[in-house]
């Protein structure tokens, strides 16, 4: 690919903001987000993609209907999610709620589909966590053929079967554009490979290019498959300032008590000072200015063969001015840079 092919997005999970010091309410949350996405659009930013979680502080429980709401304010950026829990949404549901919103955004709609991480989905609509791979997989696979072909018979384990099935309204043929998000998992890697989808690799902590492995692991697993190259994608978390200084200093007192909680959940690394200094120097953090971060997002797309990074800019109670100034420097300033340097020096996809 070339640089100026190179695709800058936004992820968002429709975590609660702050103006002025006042928690901003549900409602004025989803409402924000379709003000950042416009905004979004404003600035020359590629995609939007909003994730799927179900707990306090997130907005993001009915990803569709707020994507479909987010078309009708926007003309020409692409839309999309960051993740879908596939394992627990049903595939022909989910096929009618994308075909739906590809044909209001005019053609603009596409998905990453995930098996979750945050698993509250699982007891909320009565599924068995320990059936976590064996949903996914299904799935996927009648979800791929729903995409994939005109009538679909079909028979599995957690739904009733199907029958010379066309659903409405259509997608286009093949359907729309579906990735394969992963978290580090090699058979996630070998599965979208399988599928032949993109690769969105979700990177929240160490050093990003240990996923190189992971990426020459799919370009193998494509070729195997008698498959053509594949785009790969990074998802990551950040916020970008004017100033190093002054990222550094906003990011901090948000990002710590959410790596706190999944320290307390999930075993992460305690949230220290210096392992968030550590994380923006050489981990997976792009917390910086718009050079700062622009150097470290082409060095990644270098290591990683990338042809596309999503920044996930919202963070619980981040100010909305913080998000909103990132937003703009995300489009106006480091995605030109970023672009520039890759001319330098391409990737090789």
């Amino acid at each position: 690919m070339t640089a100026t092919e190179f695709e800058l997005g936004l992820d968002s999970f429709g975590e609660v903001a702050t103006d002025d010091g006042r928690t901003l309410s549900d409602a004025e949350t989803v409402r924000l987000l379709i003000e950042e996405a416009k905004l979004a659009e404003e600035v020359g930013i590629d995609v939007f993609s909003v994730g799927e979680h179900y707990r306090a502080g997130h907005t993001d429980s009915a990803t569709p209907v707020l994507l479909a709401a987010i078309a009708t304010a926007t003309e020409r950026i692409r839309l999309g999610t960051s993740v879908t829990v596939l394992s627990t949404n049903d595939p022909v549901r989910l096929y009618h709620e994308f075909s739906t919103l590809d044909a209001v955004s005019n053609g603009r709609a596409q998905l990453v589909l995930g098996r979750a991480s945050a698993t509250e989905s699982f007891p909320l609509f009565g599924y068995d966590l320990a059936e976590y791979e064996e949903l996914f997989e299904e799935k996927l696979d009648l979800f791929m053929r729903l995409q994939r072909e005109e009538k679909v018979s079909w028979s599995g384990k957690f739904r009733s079967p199907l029958v010379e099935q066309r659903l409405h309204p259509r997608m286009p043929p093949g359907g729309i554009p579906t990735w394969i998000g992963i978290g580090g998992s090699p058979n996630s890697v070998l599965r979208a490979a399988r599928y032949n989808l993109p690769l969105m690799m979700a990177i929240i902590g160490g050093r990003p290019q240990r996923f190189a492995r992971h990426v020459e692991l799919y370009h193998r697993a494509l070729e195997q498959h008698g498959h053509a190259p594949q785009p790969v994608a990074q998802h990551s978390l950040g916020l970008i300032a004017d100033t190093d200084e002054e990222a550094i200093e906003t990011w901090w007192p948000h990002w710590q008590p959410v790596v706190a909680t999944l320290a307390a959940e999930r075993g992460f690394y305690p949230p220290t000072r210096e392992r968030y200094l550590e994380e923006i120097d050489t981990g997976a953090l792009f917390v910086g200015s718009p050079e700062t971060v622009a150097r470290k997002i082409a060095t990644m797309a270098r290591d990683l063969r990338l042809s596309r990074f999503d920044l996930k800019y919202d963070l619980m109670n981040l100010p909305r001015e913080a998000r909103a100034r990132s937003i703009e420097l995300l489009g106006r300033e480091v995605a030109p840079r970023v672009r520039q340097l890759l001319t330098k020096e391409p990737t090789h996809v």
